[in-house]
């Protein structure tokens, strides 16, 4: 296990868009599923990885109180099937049936998505606004396997919660911390000198 921390994405950045099947429905997903929306917070997660396990059970807690309040939710898995089979989209979907997951789980087959909003690490948060500018990217909240902080989803909850009130955050944001996520033999990423 590899441990790394969120890119940091500079603010202000436009959500790029993306075409990827729901693992649940097949339905495709792409950044017009959420056209409408006040908010759209994309989290990088995967099966497996122990972090994600951590917080699993907050983060269906997130989509079943902001789904409601018109919060476009969207978890993506980009982890390689070639390294890591159980991060497959039969597992994927598996685990968005034992969770509830009420938000569409996507599996980045091609890792294009990942690289695009450079994602680092399972989990990783991604909150933008209503215009998709980049408003938030970093830590669910301070718990981390082992440390004995309760999971709250403080950090992102506070971070959805402005900017659906139509505030601004602060620039200053602590990042996530996780697994690598597992890019395929030779489509590694150059952004965090791998």
């Amino acid at each position: 296990m590899v441990m790394v921390s969120s890119t940091m994405l500079e603010l202000g950045t436009p959500a790029p868009d993306f075409a990827l099947p729901d693992v649940v429905s097949g339905d495709p997903i792409s950044l017009d599923t959420f056209a409408g929306k006040p908010a759209l917070v994309i989290m990088f997660i995967c099966q497996h990885c122990p972090f994600v396990k951590h917080v699993q059970d907050e983060l269906a807690k997130i989509g079943h109180d902001y789904v409601p309040q018109n919060v476009g939710v969207l978890a993506v898995s980009a982890n390689s099937v070639q390294t890591h089979p159980q991060d497959g989209p039969e597992q994927l979907k598996a685990m968005a049936a034992t969770l509830k997951f009420n938000f569409p789980y996507c599996y980045d087959e091609t890792q294009a998505m990942a690289k695009a909003y450079t994602a680092a690490c399972t989990p990783d948060f991604f909150v933008f606004d209503s215009d998709r500018k980049l408003a938030y990217r970093g830590q669910l909240d301070d718990s981390r396997p082992g440390n004995d902080v309760p999971v709250t989803g403080q950090d992102l909850r506070a971070a959805i919660d402005t900017v659906l009130a139509g505030g601004s955050l602060s620039p200053d944001q602590k990042p996530s911390i996780g697994c690598n996520i597992k890019w395929t033999p030779g489509n590694e990423p150059d952004y965090f000198g791998t």
